[in-house]
């Protein structure tokens, strides 16, 4: 029964060192939180009907919640060949899935700096945005799920992908 007890407590110490400090980042610091969110034309809404509508992409998305600074980094493809984008952000809050709310955090991309994506495919990046407000980082984190990612086009400019902060 003693040894039992033992290694009950051995057990219990090895666990109570094992906490989630990460913010779902393995390995990296407690104050960054990365997201990668899957973008589609069918997660829009409404979903994308028209030349535009295998448009796909993936959207890292890294929060530094201690420098309050958003990194952006987007990769696109199956667009049409000479698809304009024009803009990139997350919006919300209270926007899950189906659901369509404000510009909250814009990248900086506008119709003046849209970019060509000549033969369908592209990348944007976007380090070091600054919130307008400082708490917007932490409503984020505290329920990314309610706050969606997308970029429009120039042929959609309501939106062309999609995809929710998981």
């Amino acid at each position: 029964m003693k040894r039992l007890g033992i290694a009950v407590t051995i057990l219990a110490l090895g666990l109570a060192g094992c906490g989630d400090d990460d913010n779902g980042n393995p390995g990296g610091p407690s104050n960054v939180t990365v997201f990668t969110v899957q973008l589609s034309s069918v997660n829009e809404v409404p979903p994308i009907t028209n030349a535009e509508s295998t448009a796909r992409g993936t959207a890292v998305i890294t929060i530094n919640s201690q420098a309050n600074t958003i990194d952006f980094n987007v990769s696109m493809n199956s667009f049409p060949s000479g698809a304009v984008i024009r803009a990139a952000h997350i919006h919300g809050p209270n926007a899950p899935a189906g659901v369509n709310q404000s510009v909250l955090v814009d990248t900086g991309l506008t119709p003046a700096t849209a970019i060509t994506l000549a033969n369908g495919t592209g990348t944007l990046s976007f380090p070091g945005v600054t919130p307008s407000n400082a708490t917007i980082i932490q409503q984020i984190l505290a329920s990314p799920q309610t706050f969606y990612f997308n970029v429009h086009s120039n042929l959609n400019t309501g939106g062309v992908i999609r995809g929710q902060l998981q």
